[in-house]
């Protein structure tokens, strides 16, 4: 009988590292001898992928809070059941850059509460969570010049928010984290690549 995987997400607001360090852990582990799927939210399906499309472009107000979870909600549910879910019960490891508690943490910050996503990721996505989230955290001036030299003139419709809301986005993550520390591990995005994905794995120690 196979053995499950383990589902290990990384969050945290614009501009911490979380892409580079998703794909840095899942190359970290790999040399450890697991099989390992990357993936990403919005995305990591055919499904999930079409949907990102409508959620990244355009206005910041494109879409109204619950429509905009909605579509979240949906890309998940297709994400869990075709990506995430199957790699998990071949026994692989899943590395994914966002989840869940983004939603929580973004459309909360639109005014939507913790209860009203999580009710939609019952129905979508049966619940799911990850073995371990790891929170990236950086001073909000580090993460902004990262952000700028990334997105070079062209950020997404979440990239285009304020202030006010990045601070609001940051705290539901700082408060997600403190809500449910078996879960959760917060990790200083600080320092070169290297030193945070060492700090990463340290984060793992007790699931490898």
């Amino acid at each position: 009988m196979i053995a499950p995987g383990r589902f290990i997400s990384l969050e945290g607001g614009e501009g911490v590292g979380k892409s580079t360090q998703a794909r840095a852990l899942a190359a970290a582990l790999r040399a450890r001898g697991l099989e390992v799927v990357e993936t990403r939210e919005p995305g990591g399906s055919a499904g999930a992928e079409a949907i990102r499309g409508l959620l990244l472009g355009g206005a910041s107000d494109r879409w109204e809070a619950r429509a905009e979870a909605l579509l979240f909600a949906a890309a998940r549910a297709d994400h869990v059941a075709r990506t995430i879910r199957p790699a998990l019960a071949a026994g692989a490891w899943v590395v994914c850059d966002r989840f869940v508690d983004s939603s929580i943490a973004y459309q909360g910050a639109d005014g939507l509460g913790r209860e009203a996503i999580m009710a939609l990721h019952a129905i979508g996505s049966e619940g799911l969570l990850p073995d371990r989230t790891l929170l990236l955290r950086l001073p909000r001036a580090i993460a902004t010049a990262r952000e700028i030299e990334r997105d070079a003139g062209a950020p997404d419709r979440f990239g285009l928010r304020d202030d006010a809301y990045r601070a609001a986005v940051e705290q539901a993550f700082v408060t997600l984290a403190e809500d449910d520390p078996m879960r959760w591990r917060m990790v200083t995005a600080e320092g070169n690549p290297d030193e945070v994905t060492a700090r990463l794995l340290d984060s793992l120690a007790d699931l490898l």
